[in-house]
């Protein structure tokens, strides 16, 4: 599904749309277009990301309200070192910030933070909020936000087959014995349901080395708008078209 950002429905005849009981569990983000909506504007890189924070923190906020389960964000990925140091560095600090500054309010609406990637590659102030906000908020139920932070899936990937050969070698695991979901368990998503649904703004139609795995049956919806214009009604359209889907998972309702 591609959206040009035309005339919507209102928010209220989308929310009046939504069917709550076939609401996707898991939605996947990739927040991509910050850098091009300021460059449009003429505005610092920075403030193109502060303006993704804001998205960032609605559409959380509007998946928590409706009764999604479970978001991931893909945050920074392990390509997203490419970029110049000063816009690393910017990045590492809004990561810091947000989630200190977005601690209470987590553990006071319910939502659960954690992390997938090697965080333990970023800086020790970054890990030290995370680590924080994780903990501060391990017990909450509403809903699970999931933050993708020099992330990727290819890499999960191999240090899970890493990870079982290990055993294998130990004699721990008989290879003959590994399953899809036996497997699923080696990767950072270990126990979470895979995602229902992916939204990726800015145009671009791949997944750019997120979630491969998990994403073998997951529903994708595209739109040309850059992350910071994602709307709270946009991101209802997405879920009013999620249900006009017909998920067969390979199957045939034939």
């Amino acid at each position: 599904m591609t959206l040009r950002l035309q005339s919507l429905p209102a928010e209220e005849v989308l929310l009046s749309q939504l069917d709550l009981t076939r609401l996707p569990e898991h939605v996947a983000v990739i927040m991509d277009g910050n850098r091009r909506w300021a460059k449009e504007r003429r505005l610092p890189v920075l403030l193109g990301h502060r303006a993704g924070v804001k998205t960032f923190r609605r559409v959380m906020e509007t998946c928590r309200e409706v009764g999604i389960k479970r978001l991931t964000a893909y945050a920074f990925s392990v390509e997203n070192w490419r970029r110049s140091p000063t816009e690393v560095r910017v990045l590492m600090q809004l990561f810091e910030q947000y989630t200190r500054s977005e601690r209470e309010k987590l553990v006071r609406t319910g939502i659960r933070f954690q992390t997938i990637g090697r965080t333990d590659l970023l800086p020790e102030a970054v890990q030290r909020e995370l680590r924080a906000t994780a903990e501060a908020t391990a017990h909450n139920q509403a809903m699970v936000l999931n933050l993708a932070l020099n992330y990727g899936s290819r890499d999960e990937i191999l240090e899970a087959a890493r990870q079982v050969g290990r055993e294998v070698a130990a004699g721990k695991l008989d290879p003959e014995s590994l399953t899809e979901e036996s497997f699923s368990d080696y990767l950072w998503t270990a126990g979470q349901q895979d995602p229902d649904l992916l939204i990726r703004t800015s145009g671009e139609l791949r997944v750019s080395n997120f979630l491969l795995w998990q994403m073998a049956y997951t529903e994708f919806w595209f739109t040309p708008l850059y992350w910071p214009d994602l709307t709270r009604q946009v991101l209802l359209q997405a879920l009013v078209d999620f249900q006009q889907r017909d998920r067969r998972f390979g199957g045939s309702t034939r």
